[in-house]
């Protein structure tokens, strides 16, 4: 029993930052909130150089073949830095393409792995397979993920299945405007789209790919909050009033050590719900939705927490927190929200 990353994990996570420093740093993530843009493709190039596109597909089918525990890793690292583009999206359809028997869908893996062409993920309703409502011939989802640089869009659809839909003709976008400023969002209507049925309703794999949707997003709000505990350390370390750094002050202590104790726990919480989906353990969804769950909300008490402990800095718009509060904002509400989720694990629990 292994209780801390091996070093291909370990070395994941550091290429992961390593990129994202050097592609995407603050002054960027400045640029691209001030912009009307919806993507951002050096990011993006970069990270599916790394292999990000096809992390879970097998290599026998062109991708690196690892674990959705690896992409929870990769994901917490894209939220560390705030980063934009449907990465989640892109594992989730690549794999998803792969493990179906539709040939022409198929057609596009290659793409999906190398990066080339960009997948969004189209889950409407409350988040959840049995509130999907849109089909490919009508129908709308809200808070669809750069969907104007999009080439395909993962839909669920009524009952629990999903398809593959080609952006063009008989799909419409509209952007919305979001709190998040880290990524940019869309309401897309289908109306007659040309589109490829991966998975029937009722699909069991239907369910996987939801609730690794769950993890990785829990993923990316571990990385936030974890970015928000480290710089609001820092400053802490570095801020001095009355001669000393305010660190040193009682009060400042227990805060930073609340938010530290409300993240590293978590963090085994995802973990968990990841390492649980790729052993199909008993228990799989019902921590991916605890998962979520958590980790949303923790991601929203401590991005409050951080910006508190920074005083009057943590509320300018140059210093930068307001971009992890506002993720952590659309973390919480996206793929249906905390309470939506614990009562599902009460449902699975038997409560």
């Amino acid at each position: 029993m292994r209780f801390h990353l091996t070093e291909e994990q370990a070395a994941i996570q550091e290429a992961i930052a390593g990129t994202l420093a050097q592609t995407f740093p603050m002054e960027r993530l400045h640029a691209f909130a001030d912009s009307e843009d919806d993507f951002d493709p050096a990011s993006w190039k970069a990270l599916m150089e790394l292999g990000l596109g096809g992390l879970l597909v097998p290599e026998d089918a062109g991708g690196v073949g690892l674990t959705l525990l690896d992409a929870a890793l990769a994901s917490e690292k894209v939220g560390a830095a705030a980063a934009p583009g449907p990465i989640i999206g892109q594992m989730l359809t690549a794999i998803a393409v792969a493990r179906s028997n539709n040939a022409q869908a198929k057609a596009h893996l290659e793409g999906l792995t190398s990066g080339a062409t960009v997948a969004s993920l189209a889950f409407g309703g409350e988040g959840t397979p049995d509130s999907w409502t849109a089909t490919p011939q009508a129908g709308e989802v809200r808070f669809v993920q750069s969907a104007r640089a999009a080439h395909l869009f993962l839909l669920g659809t009524p009952g629990g299945g999903l398809s593959l839909v080609e952006a063009g003709d008989g799909v419409t976008i509209t952007p919305l405007k979001s709190t998040d400023r880290s990524r940019r969002l869309s309401t897309v209507a289908f109306t007659g789209s040309k589109a490829h049925e991966l998975f029937a309703p009722g699909d069991p794999f239907v369910g996987k790919i939801h609730d690794a949707a769950l993890v990785l997003l829990a993923a990316d709000a571990l990385g936030g909050a974890q970015y928000c505990v480290d710089k609001t350390v820092a400053y802490a370390k570095e801020r001095e009033q009355f001669g000393r750094p305010i660190g040193s002050f009682q009060g400042l202590k227990h805060q930073l050590a609340h938010m530290a104790l409300d993240i590293e726990p978590a963090r085994a919480m995802v973990w968990y719900a990841a390492y649980a989906h790729d052993a199909d353990l008993p228990d799989a969804a019902r921590a991916a939705a605890l998962a979520k769950a958590h980790l949303a909300d923790r991601f929203v008490a401590t991005t409050r927490a951080a910006v508190a402990a920074h005083g009057g800095i943590g509320y300018t718009w140059e210093y930068g927190l307001n971009y992890w509060f506002r993720r952590a904002a659309f973390d919480r509400a996206y793929l249906g929200s905390p309470a939506r989720h614990r009562a599902r694990a009460a449902d699975m629990a038997g409560w």
